[in-house]
């Protein structure tokens, strides 16, 4: 099974709906002052590797994470901790979550935010500027080179950072050529769901110079950390070892040793 590919037909009917609110949408994106650095707040200086926590109630590999789910509380713990931005994962089928965890987060932490769902329309773009989202998450497999470029194109435009997410070299010179400034490298196959750290390391070498590389997936625990800490990264993308870490291992993980 292909599970890419059953979440992405699954989006219809929200993408439906988000564009019946485009203009709404797109007069209170045109509005926005507030946007957060997240390309500045991610960019690895020195040795410190650079940390997106996410805040997600579920996944279809893990089941329920979080069963008393409070995504505004799991967030401040995570800026308390030394998260250096936040990622809220609104996809509502099969990770449960929503647009309004994103409103409710952003609003109550001071650290750039990026929405991570399977964005495959403008009209959800417009959707997550509205909704007060500094960066959006762009997956390169689900959908077109011709697309993923447009999609991008459409972020930048209404000043949203686009974090393109990649899984083979294929999809990564995909990225490439669609203009992709910031580039994740998913150790999770989408179509399988395993994960690989070696997926990282293995398309390190094939990343042109300049674009700012964040490794997504299967960090576990501290040691994971110091592991992909002596690749040339910006930063780790981290959720669901962050949402059931006890107060130790959180500030472990976070404090990247």
């Amino acid at each position: 099974m292909n599970r890419l590919k059953e979440i992405v037909a699954t989006k219809s009917r929200e993408i439906t709906s988000a564009r019946s609110r485009v203009k709404n949408f797109r007069t209170v994106a045109e509005s926005r002052t507030d946007f957060r650095d997240f390309p500045s707040a991610i960019q690895r200086r020195g040795e410190r590797l650079k940390i997106i926590a996410e805040t997600k109630k579920a996944s279809p590999s893990a089941g329920v994470i979080a069963e008393k789910y409070d995504p505004v509380a799991i967030a401040k713990r995570f800026e308390a901790s030394g998260a250096d931005a936040v990622s809220v994962l609104t996809e509502r089928n099969y990770f449960l979550g929503s647009i309004d965890d994103l409103c409710t987060v952003r609003e109550e932490i001071a650290l750039p935010v990026l929405r991570k769902d399977f964005i495959v329309d403008e009209a959800q773009i417009l959707e997550s500027a509205a909704a007060n989202a500094d960066a959006i998450l762009l997956i390169a497999a689900a959908v077109s080179p011709e697309r993923l470029r447009s999609l991008r194109e459409c972020a930048t435009a209404n000043r949203l950072s686009a974090l393109v997410e990649v899984h083979t070299s294929d999809e990564l010179q995909i990225a490439v050529d669609a203009g992709a400034k910031i580039i994740g490298i998913n150790n999770r196959d989408l179509v399988t769901f395993e994960v690989d750290l070696e997926t990282t390391e293995k398309l390190l070498p094939h990343v042109p110079p300049g674009i700012s590389i964040v490794s997504e997936s299967g960090i576990r625990n501290s040691e994971d950390v110091a592991r992909m800490s002596v690749f040339p990264i910006d930063a780790l993308l981290i959720g669901e070892a962050l949402i059931r870490a006890d107060a130790l291992a959180l500030s472990k993980i976070l404090a990247r040793s």
